[in-house]
C-alpha cells in the first residue's frame, strides 16, 4: 500500500500501515496501546505479527509509491546476507518528486534498475545490491557478500562481475574492486577474511576447496597450496563438541601428514586480535616449504582492512 492508495485500499492491519490509514478508521488512540507495534515512523503493525526484514522492507516502502523498491542494506537483510549491523532502512525511486526525507529510512534517486519481487516486495536483485553495499561496507565484507551471494546461487560470478563491470556512479569502483576477489565455493565469512588478509598482504593467494587426499578418503579444505602442500584451515568451534568428532580430526591429520601434508589451523583471534603474527607464520611456513612467488617482504595493504594488535 502506497501514500496514493491509503485511502482506496481495506485497512488491513496485518501489513504495514501509515498512521494516516488508521485515523481513517478512527484507530489512532489504539495504536498507544500493546495492541500494535511501531515498525517506523508513522508505520506500524499487529503486534501478533512476526517482524522479518522482508515486512520491515514492506513497511519502509510505503510512503514512496510503486515504482520504489527496497535497496542497499535494506535489500542485504531480506536475501539474508552477511553484513555487519547498518542502521536505518534504505528504499531508492527513479522519480525526483517521490524523493522525501524520513527519520528512519534513506531514499535514493537512481535509476530503473534490476528487481526481484520477494514476497510481494520489491527489492533490488543480488547483482545491484552488491553495488549498492558499496557505499556502505569495506572492501572485506563486500567481498564476504559476494563470496556468500555466489555460494548460495544467487547470482553467478560471471554475471557479477559483469555487471560491476558495467556500473556507474556510487559504490562502482569500489564494487568492481570487489568483484575481482570474489570465488566460488567458499564456505563461510571467516574463510574469506583469511583469504583476503592473505592477498592484501602481498602472498599468493591459495587455493579455494581444493580437494586432498586419496581415492579412498579425499577430503576439501578451505584454502590450499598445492605445491608446497599447505592447508590453511579456519575452525571455528569453540571447544570440540564430541570426542569421536576430535579422533576423526587427529587421523585425518594424520593421514594427510603421511602424504607430506602441513595443515595449519587458524582461530578467530588469529585475524582480529594478531593479523601481522599470523601472516609472518603463513609467510615463514610458504617460504619453508618452498611455494612460488612468496614475496620476502609483505606489502602493508592488509593493514588499512585488519586493525589487530600485531
Amino acid at each position: 500500500m502506497t501514500v496514493d492508495q491509503a485511502s482506496e485500499a481495506p485497512f488491513d492491519p496485518m501489513r504495514p500501515f501509515l498512521r494516516a490509514s488508521a485515523a481513517a478508521t478512527g484507530s489512532v488512540k489504539e495504536l498507544r496501546t500493546p495492541a500494535y507495534r511501531r515498525l517506523l515512523h508513522g508505520i506500524y503493525v499487529l503486534a501478533t505479527v512476526e517482524v522479518t526484514p522482508t515486512l520491515i522492507a514492506e513497511a519502509a516502502l510505503l510512503p514512496f509509491g510503486e515504482e520504489a523498491w527496497a535497496s542497499h542494506a535494506t535489500a542485504a537483510r531480506v536475501l539474508n546476507l552477511p553484513i555487519p549491523a547498518l542502521p536505518g532502512e534504505h528504499v531508492t525511486v527513479v522519480d525526483r518528486r517521490r524523493r522525501r526525507g524520513r527519520k528512519d529510512v534513506t531514499c535514493h534517486l537512481g535509476r530503473k534498475g534490476w528487481i526481484n519481487v520477494i514476497s510481494g516486495v520489491r527489492v533490488s536483485a543480488p547483482q545491484q545490491v552488491f553495488v549498492e553495499l558499496a557505499t556502505q561496507l569495506s572492501l572485506v565484507d563486500l567481498v564476504i557478500v559476494g563470496d556468500h551471494m555466489v555460494r548460495k546461487g544467487l547470482v553467478d560470478l560471471a554475471t557479477l562481475q559483469r555487471f560491476c563491470a558495467d556500473s556507474s556512479g556510487p559504490g562502482a569502483a569500489l564494487a568492481r574492486a570487489a568483484a575481482g576477489y570474489v570465488r566460488g565455493g567458499v564456505d563461510s565469512p571467516m574463510e574469506t577474511r583469511l583469504r583476503m588478509l592473505i592477498v592484501l598482504a602481498g602472498l599468493p593467494e591459495p587455493e579455494v576447496n581444493l580437494l586432498v587426499g586419496d581415492e579412498v578418503e579425499r577430503r576439501k579444505y578451505d584454502l590450499s597450496y598445492r605445491r608446497s602442500k599447505t592447508i590453511l584451515e579456519y575452525d571455528g568451534r569453540q571447544h570440540v563438541e564430541r570426542v569421536e568428532q576430535w579422533e576423526a580430526d587427529l587421523e585425518r591429520r594424520e593421514a594427510i601428514d603421511d602424504d607430506q601434508w602441513r595443515i595449519m589451523v587458524f582461530v578467530a583471534k588469529d585475524i582480529y586480535r594478531s593479523p601481522g603474527r599470523t601472516l609472518e607464520r603463513i609467510q615463514r611456513a610458504l617460504l619453508l616449504r618452498g611455494e612460488p612467488g612468496v614475496p620476502t617482504s609483505l606489502t602493508d595493504t592488509w593493514r588499512a582492512h585488519f586493525p589487530g594488535w600485531s
